[in-house]
């Protein structure tokens, strides 16, 4: 939740809009459009919620089109800034700063104000992607390029779109919501395999271990599938797996463009 001078007061920014105490709405956008019991009148008479949609793709596609390679990070709103999480997740942003990456977030507290406070601090751009939630959570202090998003998908496009790699701290259900995400664009082909690195020694085994035991064995998923994953707790480990594997993608390019110039 964010507030304003007056102490304890709610404030939601919606576009050029900044609400305030009884005028903010008592659900979200994303709650009013998926929500199949309201009233059908939307449809004749709020043709513009398709163009607020296509709004935010487009604000997004033109902030970060120049953007250059990035690393989105995910993980858990609720760590302190004294957990260990905290610190392990701001020396891998500096370190991939460093390895010429910048880095993106969902711009909230806890892991993700980590990650964007280790990107500022080792001089890249930091960036944020945040969203309309019924308890407003504003941007960390160490976002340089804020993003407010009403739609979750808009969202998750400009997470996918730009990044070289996905690293998943420890989290809950939308850090979870990003990691099968990430997994399924990847399974079905509709984006290139890239890494997606979970970071925390231990905290992903009983994951790993039900989807070994549970959906590989059963054939609900392929070896390849999990091949996806890669495990690591080291900063500098990280950072050298997202580095060589960008160089193995550009190689990969470089292979197919090749190949197309010979046939033609």
């Amino acid at each position: 939740m964010s507030v304003n001078s007056e102490p304890h007061r709610r404030v939601r920014r919606q576009g050029p809009v900044t609400l305030r105490g009884k005028q903010i709405p008592a659900t979200t956008t994303d709650q009013r459009l998926l929500d199949r019991r309201g009233p059908t009148d939307w449809v004749h008479t709020d043709p513009w919620r398709v163009l607020r949609i296509q709004a935010e793709f487009v604000e997004g596609f033109g902030l970060l089109a120049e953007l250059g390679p990035a690393v989105s990070i995910f993980g858990s709103a609720r760590t302190s800034r004294e957990a260990p999480q905290y610190k392990t997740a701001e020396v891998i942003a500096a370190g991939l700063v460093r390895a010429g990456y910048a880095v993106i977030t969902g711009g909230g507290p806890g892991l993700m104000e980590a990650a964007n406070r280790g990107a500022r601090d080792a001089g890249a751009l930091s960036i944020g992607c945040n969203i309309e939630l019924p308890h407003e959570q504003d941007f960390n202090a160490y976002v340089d390029l804020p993003l407010r998003f009403h739609h979750f998908y808009a969202r998750k496009v400009m997470f996918v779109r730009y990044a070289s790699a996905f690293l998943i701290g420890p989290g809950g259900f939308g850090t979870l919501d990003e990691l099968f995400e990430a997994l399924t664009l990847i399974q079905t082909g509709t984006i290139r395999s890239f890494p997606v690195v979970l970071l925390g020694d231990g905290e992903w085994d009983g994951l790993l271990d039900w989807l070994r035991t549970r959906a590989l064995a059963d054939h609900r998923i392929d070896d390849a599938d999990l091949a996806s994953l890669r495990r690591a707790s080291d900063p500098a480990e990280v950072v050298r797996f997202v580095r060589d594997a960008r160089r193995r993608q550009r190689q990969g390019a470089q292979r197919v463009r090749r190949r197309r110039a010979a046939r033609q």
